[in-house]
């Protein structure tokens, strides 16, 4: 299996296909989401993993602000930091490629690529999931990033970096 089809097939069935819908504005719902990742309404936590995951497979970001959109509705929720945190990780290999996969705290799997690269903001790292959502890296799974990377030299200044997918993610220089 390509590389491509392998992303695909992780892909396939996380996000209903909101980019289809145009439903009108409905206004704000008391829905919000934690920097570690917890879904709360009404302040109460979301404690139903099956209907957190219902509600990301809806969830768009447009401008900076979130919505949750069905077919008949676009309702704004709010995101502290941001919606998904990844809370492990496991190295594969796949057509002789070392395969960095990650897992989010609602389930979600996508591959370390250049489709779902690691930025750097302010020292902490994200990842570009679909549809310009991101995830924050779990402290623990940065920690054990930094001890699998790898060293290189770069215009004078060293750098710890991760390989997955035939691409290089900087993790930070060395100071």
């Amino acid at each position: 299996m390509s590389l491509n089809r392998l992303i695909s097939e992780l892909e396939k069935h996380q996000h209903a296909p909101t980019e289809l819908w145009d439903p009108p504005y409905c206004g704000e719902l008391p829905i919000h989401i934690a920097t570690n990742g917890d879904w709360f309404y009404q302040n109460s936590p979301i404690k139903r993993q099956a209907l957190v995951k219902l509600f990301a497979s809806v969830l768009v970001v447009e401008e900076g602000e979130y919505f949750l959109i069905t077919p008949a509705e676009k309702v704004k929720i709010t995101v502290e930091d941001t919606p998904f945190v990844v809370v492990d990780w496991q190295q594969l290999k796949q057509d002789g490629q070392q395969l960095l996969l990650l897992t989010t705290n609602i389930g979600d799997t996508l591959i370390l690529s250049s489709e779902h690269p690691l930025t750097m903001k302010q020292g902490v790292p994200y990842i570009l999931m679909q549809r310009g959502l991101t995830a924050r890296v779990h402290r623990n799974v940065f920690y054990q990033w930094v001890s699998h990377a790898q060293s290189r030299t770069l215009n004078g200044q060293e750098q710890w970096y991760l390989s997955s997918a035939g691409e290089i993610f900087v993790l930070g220089n060395v100071e």
